[in-house]
C-alpha cells in the first residue's frame, strides 16, 4: 500500500536546469497564530528551485558510476560499471557525462570542470527529470548497452537533449543516428548536430526505415523512444535493417 503526497505552491522539482524543488507553502512563516515572518527572511513558499549542478574546482569529486544491487543468481551485492557514465561527488551526487564539446551547454544544463592532473576535464550534469534514459540509470538500469565507441540508432530523438549525452559516452570513435519526425524538434536537432561531429540527424518516419537507408549503417544498438502504441513493430522493422548479429534494443515505454 502507498501513499503519495504532492507539496502545495513552491513545491515541485524546481526550474528547467534544477532537480530540487522548494518548501512548501508558508514554510517560512511560522504555524497558525505565529507572527509573520521578519523583514528580510526567506519569501512566502520558498524558493521556485536551485540549479541542476554543482561548482567546480577542488572539491569536487568525479567517479565512474556503479550499479549495486542484488544478484539474480548469488545472495551478494555487485558493482557494475556503466562506462562513460559518472557520478559528481559534491553536496549532491549528480549524474554526469564527459562533454564532448568543451564551454558548451545543450539544454541549460550545469557544467563541472575538475582538474585532473595539468588538465582539466569537463563533464556535463545529467538531468534525469529530462532524460529517460537518464532517469534509468539512475533507477538501475544494468546495462543501456551503450559506451564509448558504440554505433547506436536512436529513434524519436526529439529535441536532442538525451542524445546530446548519448553523444558524451559514445565519444568521438562512435557515433549516434538520430531519427526524429517532427520538423520542429528536427531544427534544435539540427543545431546541436552542428557542434558534435558524432551525431547524425535524420528528419523522417522512423516508421519508414528504407527512407534513410543511404545514410545509417550497421548498429549495435538501437535505443527508441518513441511515443506510438506500435512501437516494438517501429523496432523490430529497424533492427531488421540496421542492427548487427548479436546487438541489443532498448526501449522506452
Amino acid at each position: 500500500k502507498c501513499t503519495l503526497s504532492f507539496s502545495g505552491r513552491g513545491g515541485g522539482f524546481g526550474d528547467r536546469n534544477g532537480f530540487g524543488g522548494g518548501s512548501e507553502r508558508g514554510s517560512s512563516r511560522g504555524r497558525r497564530g505565529d507572527s509573520r515572518s521578519p523583514r528580510g527572511s526567506p519569501r512566502r513558499g520558498g524558493g521556485r528551485g536551485g540549479g541542476g549542478g554543482a561548482r567546480g574546482g577542488k572539491k569536487v569529486e568525479i567517479e565512474a558510476h556503479r550499479l549495486e544491487g542484488i544478484s539474480r543468481t548469488k545472495i551478494h551485492f555487485k558493482k557494475r560499471r556503466i562506462s562513460g557514465v559518472f557520478i559528481t561527488r559534491t553536496n549532491q551526487d549528480l549524474l554526469a557525462t564527459r562533454n564532448l564539446v568543451v564551454g558548451e551547454s545543450v539544454y541549460g544544463e550545469k557544467r563541472v570542470s575538475v582538474g585532473e592532473g595539468t588538465e582539466k576535464i569537463e563533464y556535463r550534469i545529467w538531468n534525469p527529470f529530462r532524460s529517460k534514459l537518464g532517469a534509468a540509470i539512475l533507477a538501475g538500469l544494468d546495462d543501456p548497452h551503450i559506451g564509448p565507441g558504440t554505433k547506436l540508432l536512436y529513434l524519436g530523438a526529439a529535441s536532442g537533449t538525451t542524445v546530446s549525452h548519448c553523444s558524451d559516452i559514445v565519444g568521438p570513435d562512435g557515433v549516434v543516428y538520430a531519427v526524429e519526425f517532427s520538423h520542429r524538434s528536427g531544427r534544435d536537432l539540427l543545431n546541436i548536430a552542428k557542434k558534435r561531429p558524432n551525431i547524425i540527424p535524420i528528419v523522417e518516419d522512423a516508421r519508414h526505415p528504407l527512407k534513410y537507408r543511404m545514410i545509417v549503417g550497421l548498429v549495435d544498438t538501437i535505443f527508441s523512444d518513441v511515443a506510438q502504441p506500435d512501437q516494438a513493430r517501429i523496432v523490430a522493422m529497424n533492427a531488421g535493417y540496421y542492427l548487427k548479429n548479436g546487438g541489443h534494443a532498448v526501449m522506452s515505454i
